[in-house]
């Protein structure tokens, strides 16, 4: 089964969660999806690519709201052998001076354009592990420090492991944020000088060997996003994996930073937009980090009545998704509006079938749906609910709602609460429906059947976001904040419109920038100008779904990263 993938040298992509299809649960959000889309896009593109995850058998949750507004969760176990076809191969690691053995499950990938990619799960849930180790892979973003120190070593080291028992080809490595940054250990285990060449206290490992053979992405600006141990605990984990001296030369002296690890030991180094870009200069001065803004499949995120419109006016635009910029001239005002007609029934079906909400198809729809955590500011719309309702009142409106928050997030889980309160707050004045246990599935309706798209995070810790993008392949608007991927493909009134400005000081008016928008110019323009409703649905196809794809985000990885 895998002789089709071993015959080449391909790029080993590592990544903690990626979002294979919506019946596995092995994905928890954005980082997951662009994962995902990222393999589908190299299965397009043919770019020879291997990617390395954890089998996570008891997924990340299932999401239940209950009658208050509180969020409730329970595990969302999958079974392999549905999906995957198990490897023959096992490989080793010691942690705690324990043998942990580690298995592995083949899951292909296959584009719609006859591509196929490997993704190999790694599973410590076998017989000859006791006990807790059997689930070190079970719970994506699960349990305590020590427990996700120990995922971190059966990704990193036995991935590494994995891929040379399985007789793959390595020509480079691809860290999709910090949680891989082990693979570089296991690299330097395996790059070391002869005795003979080393100078007194000279290092033993081959450091520049490693960097070349590795690239890093790092996805968030928030700090508390970099997983940070401390050396009591590393040092119990990994035993002599690695001289601590060398450790704390890569990692800080601190504690075990994996994504100064990752910097340490990656020659290619990049952000997710070039304002994240920015950021992480400042986190982390003195290292050369490059900015690929992030994209998005373009097949996958684009709803059906909106497939079948390229198809016709754009043929080959699954392949070169810059042929969109042409859209805004060949495709008419009535069939873009048709096509999103379409997708809108369905979202309006769905939100029905869901929570019992009816919706209104010639009333515009409010679109929010994100992993509900504070900064991302889910409740910004709801500031001055009377002025909401007033506005309303003049143009009215409906909302569409959806989002988990991390179990451990205590301020998430309150954060949907609050939005439960503002529904019902709103009862009578506007229509409101939170759609639980967000996937792909509902993504994918919501940022295909809403008529304008929110985004309302607190700058500057949206490093991308991806959800808007998604929105432009089905001609959604964005009225956004200023920052992430937003701040490259905001052209005011063409593709969309911003909230407040882009400086990182700014933020507390946000709330009235946002309304004001909505008051003055959108909610006016859906009502009374059909046409120049459309221009901009245009305009969000054309210059927007043309360039924030992941066609254009791999190719420039191969181009720069993967082939120097």
């Amino acid at each position: 089964m895998l002789e089709e993938f071993i015959h080449e040298p391909r790029i080993a992509y590592f990544s903690m969660e990626i979002a294979l299809r919506n019946e596995i649960p092995t994905y928890s959000g954005g980082l997951g999806i662009l994962a995902g889309d990222t393999i589908r896009s190299a299965a397009d593109l043919e770019v020879p690519l291997v990617a390395v995850t954890l089998v996570s058998r008891a997924g990340y949750f299932r999401q239940e709201i209950d009658a208050k507004g509180r969020q409730i969760e329970h595990p969302d176990h999958w079974e392999p052998s549905r999906w995957t076809a198990p490897l023959e191969a096992k490989v080793a690691v010691t942690i705690e001076r324990r043998t942990i053995w580690i298995s592995g499950w083949l899951y292909i990938l296959e584009g719609h354009m006859n591509g196929r990619q490997p993704v190999i799960l790694l599973d410590t849930d076998v017989d000859e592990n006791h006990g807790d180790d059997r689930r070190i892979t079970h719970y994506l973003y699960g349990g305590d420090e020590s427990y996700r120190l120990k995922q971190e070593i059966v990704l990193g080291m036995g991935g590494v492991r994995m891929l040379q028992a399985l007789g793959f080809k390595v020509r480079q490595y691809h860290m999709n944020e910090g949680h891989s940054a082990l693979l570089g250990v296991e690299l330097l285990r395996r790059y070391v000088y002869p005795k003979e060449d080393r100078r007194p206290g000279e290092t033993a490992y081959d450091i520049p060997r490693v960097r070349e053979l590795c690239n890093f992405t790092t996805h968030t600006p928030v700090e508390a996003g970099h997983d940070r141990f401390s050396y009591d605990l590393a040092q119990r984990s990994l035993g002599d994996a690695i001289d601590i001296t060398t450790l704390k030369h890569l990692a800080g002296n601190d504690s075990l930073n994996m994504t100064r690890l990752a910097l340490n030991l990656s020659e290619y180094v990049n952000g997710v937009a070039k304002r994240h870009a920015e950021v992480s200069r400042k986190m982390f001065p003195g290292y050369h980090i490059h900015s690929v803004t992030n994209g998005v499949h373009p097949f996958g995120w684009t709803a059906k009545p909106y497939i079948a419109l390229y198809n016709k006016h754009l043929p080959g635009w699954c392949h070169e998704p810059d042929l969109l910029v042409r859209a805004d001239c060949c495709i008419n005002d009535d069939a873009i509006w048709e096509a999103h007609r379409q997708a809108k029934n369905e979202l309006i079906e769905k939100v029905e079938m869901l929570c019992g909400v009816i919706l209104d198809p010639e009333l515009p729809i409010l679109g929010f749906a994100r992993r509900m955590t504070a900064y991302k500011r889910a409740d910004l719309l709801f500031t001055d609910i009377e002025r909401l309702k007033n506005i309303a009142k003049q143009r009215p409106f409906q909302i569409v709602l959806s989002g988990k928050a991390h179990p451990g997030d205590q301020e998430g889980k309150r954060l949907i609460e609050r939005l439960h309160e503002h529904r019902r707050d709103l009862a009578g004045s506007i229509p409101m429906a939170y759609l639980p246990n967000y996937d792909m599935e509902i993504a994918l309706a919501m940022v295909s059947g809403v008529d304008l798209w929110l985004n309302t995070p607190l700058r500057p810790l949206e490093a991308s976001g991806t959800s808007g993008m998604k929105a432009a392949f089905n001609g959604v608007p964005n009225l956004s904040v200023l920052d992430g991927w937003w701040i490259e493909g905001c052209i005011e009134g063409i593709t969309g419109w911003a909230i407040g400005g882009d400086d990182e000081t700014v933020g507390g008016d946000d709330s009235q920038s946002l309304y004001n928008k909505l008051e003055q110019i959108i909610l006016p323009l859906y009502f009374e100008n059909r046409s120049g409703w459309i221009g901009v649905m245009k305009g969000t196809i054309s210059k927007n779904a043309s360039f924030f794809n992941s066609h254009r985000m791999m190719r420039r990885y191969t181009t720069e990263a993967y082939i120097r």
